[in-house]
């Protein structure tokens, strides 16, 4: 048994690349626990295993002491010098005590140390392997699902697909193969767990390095990417060659290149801008397919008005505000669209509202020079005022009104008063 399970060692480091020393000190480490499990025996153990014959022998460890008190853990001083003279107390002996039917047990020990270190060394191997796969395309196998998982096969392990991450309306059937883009890889006590997406927007930009080779040699950069995933997306690109469309190349010959990727995606609508250093530009192609009049910016907020043709506002703000969302999320604006009509008549509100001054108002009246109005009637009523006159009809007057306001006469004097004028 003991040469066989050395071979099996061997095999083991070959074929599964787990190291033997580690095999073997799991095995000691086990081998101890079975004997005090099975023995029931609570001294110190050790295992040692003999790496060229293969023999397995168990070794009981006791204290010198100059008085036992426990026999298990103890041996008297007396006792070791017949051993060996040179023994003093504090030193450690080791008393082999390996039962006769300890071949069995260790087999039995070394069968499930062996397969768990198997085990263990398969779900590292998985891990490194699908690591190097995170924030990544592959491609995988629907085979079930339940009320919270779609399980995507990806060879040598099962993957998870959230119902967050799935397209919406989209149907997943068994043995249906379908691209995914790996988000995270986790290493749990239970083995490696991915996590898998269809609807990340970085899913749309791998998906184009596969079918544009010039993205892929970096000729042509992704510079952002909105999605409403399972309905429409954006993608804004940049060429660093001056000789290449970048939007052309994207499409590719008769739009093959844009088609596979739809088609990936079960008909997403995919909208290609090109990127500028010119944020109106930038903006104004994000809006595409509508036409751009003009772009106000707001610096304060980050925020812009974007002026478009009458016929073309509906189409600029689309289904929902659909298409000045995904722009606003490509561009990093806030966008706030008006049409021209409706921009123009602002324009002249605001004109004829700076038409007037709260300066040129006095008491709510509109005078073309308020200040020089109030000194010429100043000049005007002076003279008046010092007129004797004049300043015996005020009195007059203001003796009238006195009267009026105290209530001195009543109604029928002032009608005789008006019947004796007339």
């Amino acid at each position: 048994m003991s040469k066989e399970l050395l071979n099996a060692l061997d095999d083991l480091e070959t074929e599964k690349g787990i190291s033997k020393e580690l095999v073997l000190d799991a095995l000691e480490a086990a081998l101890v626990s079975a004997y005090k499990r099975n023995y029931s025996q609570a001294q110190n153990v050790e295992v040692e295993f003999n790496h060229k014959t293969g023999k397995i022998s168990v070794y009981a460890v006791k204290d010198v002491v100059e008085t036992v008190y426990d026999s298990r853990l103890e041996v008297s001083l007396e006792e070791a010098v017949k051993i060996n003279s040179a023994y003093e107390i504090g030193d450690k002996i080791r008393f082999e005590v390996t039962p006769k039917n300890f071949g069995r047990i260790a087999a039995q020990t070394a069968k499930q140390v062996i397969m768990q270190r198997m085990r263990e060394a398969e779900r590292n191997i998985i891990y490194n392997e699908f690591i190097a796969y995170e924030n990544d395309i592959m491609q995988g196998i629907v085979e079930r699902q339940d009320n919270r998982y779609i399980y995507v096969n990806l060879g040598k392990i099962e993957a998870v697909l959230s119902k967050q991450e799935q397209i919406p309306n989209e149907v997943y059937k068994p043995h249906d193969r379908i691209k995914v883009y790996v988000t995270k890889v986790e290493n749990t006590s239970k083995g490696p767990q991915i996590f898998v997406s269809r609807s990340h927007p970085d899913l749309l930009k791998r998906l184009f390095e596969q079918e544009v080779p010039e993205i892929y040699d970096g000729v042509v950069e992704i510079v952002s990417i909105a999605r409403e995933a399972g309905d429409r997306a954006k993608v804004a690109v940049v060429s660093r060659d001056e000789h290449i469309d970048p939007v052309g190349t994207c499409v590719g010959p008769k739009g093959q290149r844009v088609q596979a990727i739809v088609n990936e995606l079960k008909g997403e609508n995919m909208d290609i801008v090109e990127w500028s250093e010119d944020p109106s530009t930038y903006i104004a192609n994000a809006l595409n397919p509508a036409k751009v009049i003009d772009v106000v910016f707001n610096e304060q907020t980050n925020s812009c008005l974007v002026v478009v043709p009458d016929y073309q506002l509906s189409l600029a703000i689309g289904k929902r505000g659909q298409n000045a969302r995904l722009a606003a999320k490509l561009t990093g604006f806030k966008i706030d669209i008006k049409s021209e009509s409706d921009m123009l008549a602002a324009d002249e509100a605001e004109e004829e509202v700076g038409l007037v001054s709260t300066d040129d108002l006095v008491d709510g009246a509109l005078v073309d020079e308020p200040i020089e109005a109030i000194v010429d009637a100043e000049e005007v009523v002076a003279p008046l005022v010092e007129d004797p006159e004049v300043e015996e009809t005020l009195v007059a007057d203001d003796e009238t009104i006195e009267e009026l306001l105290n209530g001195d006469e009543t109604d029928e004097e002032l009608e005789e008063q008006d019947t004796t004028e007339d």
